[in-house]
Parts: C-alpha cells; sequence; structure tokens
C-alpha cells in the first residue's frame, strides 16, 4: 500500500541525554528517520533534550524542541503545531515510555494524534516482563520459569520457590538498569529492592538463571501487510549472563546450526507477528541450550535498538530510515534497496565478511566501580571492524579501542601464572577476551578455557590460530621472516606495529617497508547487501590482506 496521505506533520521523540546504556545508537536511528520522513515531504517535529546530538541539528528537522522530555512538554508542542502522528519507536525505551504515559493520560486522544509504527497493547506485551510471558505462553514459544513481583515479600517468596540462581529483571527498563543475577539469598535482598526500585511501574521478573546458554539477537522489520525481514542475526561471544552492549558480538552468527537457526527465524517471526499493530523494526533475543539447542525467549524490543544501528551498518540496509517509512503506510515491496537502488528492501541482507562489535569501557574514570560485567550495560561506546574471518576482525576491533591495546595478538606479556589466569577468566570483566589470550599463551587448553567461561570453543580455537602464529612469528626477526608467513600474518589481523614488537629490533616502519615490496598490501572489498549479486550503486568498503 502507497504513503498515508493523512500525516502531513510527525513528532519525533528523542532518547534524551546520552547515558549508559542509551547513547549516540539512538541519536543515528532518529537522524535516519527525520531524513527519511522529510524525503516524503511530511514535516517533522522533533523533541529531545540532549543539544549534542545529530538529530538535533536544525536541519535534521523543521523545528526542533530542546525541551525535557516530559508529558507537559509534549502538550506544549501539541498546542503550537498541527502534529498528525507520532512516532515513539526512533528514542529507545525513553520514547516509549513517554509515548505510554501520554496515552494513559489521553493526550493523543485529545489532540487527535495517531500513534504510528507501534501501538500502546505492542510496547505493553513486549515492554511488560508478565505481559510477555503470558504472550510467550499463549504463542507456544518457550520461556525460563519465572514470576512477576510488584512487591519486596513477593519476590522473596517467589525466589525462594524458584530456587538459585536466578535473574531480576525490572519491567519498562533500558540497558538492563536496575537488573542482576543472584547466586545466594545473601544477595537477593539489595538485587530486589534495585529492582523494584529502577521500574517506573514498581515491578520485577524473578526469572530462573540460564547460566552458560549462548545468546542471539535478530533484527528484524515487519510492514503493515504482515511481511517480515530478517535483516541480521547476531550472535554474542559471552554466554548468557553479559548484557549484550557489553558483550562482543558478531555478525552473521558463527556457531549457529542450520535447524536452530530455521527455529529461531520461525519463532522470532511469529513473535513478531503476534504484536498487532506494528510496523518497523524490531529486535528479539534469544537464549540456546548448546547441549540440546533448547530455545527460550528472552524479550522483544518492538522499537529500533542498539543493536539496529550496528546491523544497518554491518549489512548495508538501513533499518531506522526503511522503518520510519514502514510507519507511514509503505510495504517492504514497494521501497528499493538503498545500496543497489534496483532491487527491493523486501529481500535479506547476505554478507560475505564478518562483522565484530567490541565494547568500549572507562573503569578508571569510575572509581570505586564494580567492574565485573552483568545484566545491567557498563560500557560507554564500541568499535565495529569488518574482515574476511573472524581473527582478523577481532584483531581490528581490538586496534580500535583506543586503551593501548595493538591487537589480540599482542597485548604485551601477561605477568600472571596459569592458575591465575584460570581464575581471571572465570568472571566476566572488560579484559577478559586479553585474558584469554594470556591464558592459551600460557598453554591452557581450549576445553579447559571453555569450562571456565562457557565461550563457544569454536571462537577459542579461533583466538588459538592467532596465538599458534604469534608464537611462530617470536622465532623470527624482519630478515628472515618468511614472505608467505608475513601475508598470512596479514591476512589474520596482524597490524604492522604488532608485527614489529614480535620480530624485535625494527619499527613498523620497516615492516610496512618490507611487506609493500613483497606486493603484500590492501586490497578493498565491499559491503552491497548482496554478496556482489547484483550491481551496488552506493556501497561502501572495508580492507583486507586477501587477493
Amino acid at each position: 500500500m502507497p504513503k498515508d496521505n493523512r500525516f502531513k506533520t510527525v513528532l519525533i521523540i528523542g532518547s534524551g541525554p546520552i547515558i549508559i546504556g542509551q547513547a549516540c545508537e539512538f541519536d543515528y536511528s532518529g537522524s535516519q528517520a527525520a531524513r527519511s520522513l522529510r524525503e516524503e515531504g511530511i514535516r517533522v517535529i522533533l523533541i529531545n533534550s540532549n543539544p549534542a546530538t545529530i538529530m538535533t541539528d536544525p536541519m535534521m528537522a523543521d523545528r526542533v524542541y530542546l525541551l525535557p522530555l516530559t508529558v507537559e512538554s509534549l502538550e506544549q508542542i501539541l498546542e503550537e503545531n498541527q502534529i498528525d502522528a507520532v512516532l515513539p519507536t526512533m528514542g529507545g525505551q525513553t520514547a516509549l515510555n513517554l509515548a505510554k504515559e501520554a496515552d494513559e493520560l489521553g493526550i493523543w486522544e485529545k489532540y487527535k494524534v495517531a500513534l504510528i509504527g507501534v501501538d500502546i497493547k505492542a510496547i505493553d506485551k513486549a515492554e511488560d516482563r508478565e505481559l510477555f510471558r503470558q504472550y510467550m505462553i499463549e504463542i507456544g514459544v518457550a520461556v525460563a520459569p519465572a514470576h512477576i513481583a510488584n512487591s519486596f515479600l513477593e519476590g522473596k517468596e517467589f525466589a525462594q520457590e524458584i530456587g538459585f540462581p536466578l535473574v531480576i529483571r525490572p519491567s519498562f527498563t533500558l540497558g538492563g538498569t536496575g537488573g542482576g543475577f543472584v547466586h545466594d539469598k545473601d544477595e537477593l535482598d539489595e538485587a530486589l529492592q534495585r529492582g523494584l526500585e529502577a521500574s517506573p511501574i514498581h515491578e520485577v521478573l524473578v526469572e530462573k538463571a540460564v547460566l552458560g546458554w549462548k545468546e542471539f539477537e535478530l533484527e528484524l522489520l515487519r510492514d503493515a501487510a504482515d511481511n517480515v525481514v530478517i535483516i541480521c542475526t547476531v550472535e554474542n561471544l559471552d554466554p548468557m549472563g553479559v548484557h549484550t552492549g557489553d558483550s562482543i558480538t558478531i555478525a552473521p552468527a558463527m556457531t549457529l546450526s542450520d535447524s536452530a537457526f530455521q527455529q529461531m527465524r520461525n519463532t522470532a517471526i511469529r513473535m513478531m507477528r503476534g504484536l498487532g499493530n506494528f510496523a518497523g523494526g524490531c529486535n528479539v533475543q534469544f537464549a540456546l541450550n548448546p547441549e540440546n539447542e533448547e530455545l527460550i525467549a528472552i524479550e522483544i524490543n518492538p522499537r529500533v535498538s542498539r543493536s539496529s544501528a550496528l546491523a544497518s551498518k554491518a549489512t548495508g540496509y538501513p533499518i531506522a530510515k526503511i522503518a520510519a517509512k514502514l510507519a507511514i503506510g509503505y510495504t517492504l515491496d514497494e521501497l528499493k534497496n538503498q545500496i543497489t537502488q534496483t532491487t527491493s528492501a523486501y529481500f535479506e541482507p547476505a554478507l560475505d565478511y564478518v562483522i565484530v562489535k567490541m565494547p568500549r569501557w572507562n573503569f578508571d574514570k569510575f572509581k570505586g566501580a564494580n567492574e565485573t560485567l552483568g545484566l545491567q550495560m557498563k560500557s560507554v561506546g564500541e568499535v565495529m571492524s569488518i574482515g574476511r574471518t573472524f581473527p582478523e576482525a577481532i584483531q581490528k576491533a581490538c586496534q580500535s579501542l583506543e586503551n593501548e591495546a595493538i591487537g589480540l595478538g599482542y597485548y604485551g606479556k601477561s605477568l600472571m601464572k596459569a592458575d591465575q589466569l584460570m581464575e581471571r577468566i572465570k568472571t566476566p570483566t572488560w579484559d577478559r577476551i586479553f585474558r584469554i589470550k594470556d591464558a592459551l599463551m600460557a598453554g591452557l587448553s581450549v576445553k579447559t578455557i571453555h569450562q571456565q567461561t562457557y565461550i563457544d570453543p569454536w571462537f577459542l580455537y579461533q583466538i588459538q590460530e592467532i596465538v599458534d602464529l604469534e608464537k611462530q612469528l617470536e622465532t623470527h626477526d624482519l630478515d628472515s621472516l618468511p614472505a608467505e608467513l608475513l601475508k598470512e600474518a596479514k591476512k589474520m589481523g596482524f597490524s604492522d606495529q604488532q608485527l614489529a614488537m614480535l620480530l624485535g629490533n625494527c619499527t613498523d616502519d620497516e615492516v610496512y617497508e618490507k611487506r609493500k615490496a613483497l606486493g603484500i598490501v590492501r586490497t578493498y572489498k565491499m559491503v552491497d547487501t548482496c554478496s556482489a549479486e547484483f550491481e551496488a550503486k552506493t556501497p561502501y568498503f572495508y580492507s583486507t590482506f586477501e587477493g
């Protein structure tokens, strides 16, 4: 169906201040949405309380309001402008919560404003933990055993019934705010109180923990005609227990069997279609038992998410831009693939490369902060790298962190002994990936590290390949280094600086000159959404050392 011409002026709600857990990813989405709607001749009004964003640039919208994200601010805007519709799916949890609050107070009805992209029932089904659990049971999707609690005593009673370890998940929060794991009764009181206080409706889900299960995310788009596409499947390196914003994530999923992927895909589509009046981007999270591939749903977010920005850059498919057009009535088959300009947007991107997203922490600026990673997001940013293989992509990501890491393959020699490293890697911390590399250098086996971390052995074997190559490189100097070994090192993501440190008695400039003389230079591959099946009109590129 074509664009709904009733919507002449649309209000976009932003995500508010940049805080840990809700940051620039939503600025990316809001900016894309504003541009997308203006392309259609729609007047865009935008509210956001944060002036340090692209979306609040006067060029982005027809009118920008730098006001607190409150119902009072919304009323002021509605009184000053003839608004036809409001789009709340681009501003994270803040925007959804504000849209719901305004609806409960009758604001939308009073000013005859339509809610587009999502309706209140869909928000409640996804964000209210008890309604979500009931909804999953209703459509036959497995969830972890759980109870809802609206008081401290209720929570304690349910916790004793379910048994430890368990998870506290507050309703209507973002970035895992207020959530956490409870391993024994000594931790319960504080965790329950924190969760109830964090939830705007004073409600938590007390859920059986599935620690050690693998975690996956799917990014989807759905239109008003019920067409659904899976844009990207993302795998978390860390197992369940670490917030996805604090986990190293990989796209496409590396260790997912075809049968498990099909089950996950079908389940995600069923979950999305059952939400009700919903057209736009959606994020679905699953836990998978590595022993028998049992699948349970963790959550569904009926909005563009932090991962949507990652998936957009990873695949070349502009999720927020397309989601905004779906919200005003277009269907996927009516829109063009933004990269090829000839094929339809009703397709699923094909990736012939590996994406790694690695979070960045600043614990040195938060003295006394608990550095253990858990359900509440603590990272302050992230980097994204593209490579032909996982080792190349993980090395590139490490080199981009701006924390003195010059790659995973060389991070300085660890001062820890094997038994200390084994104890250190048990707990998820910001530097665990580097300590795992140290443990492999120290001779610990993949099997031992897997038993301590529950990280899939496939990833550990990939890191082992980096370690093995590093040990080979250390037996050479620049003059004796074979051309083939140098080429292999570059293909595996080793920087010239890493190689200089490993070879000794040379500089990274000398390494560069040697490989240049040998014809080992960067080539550039294309991100075109379709693995070169169609000609790309607006592609972008990444460098690698393949032919």
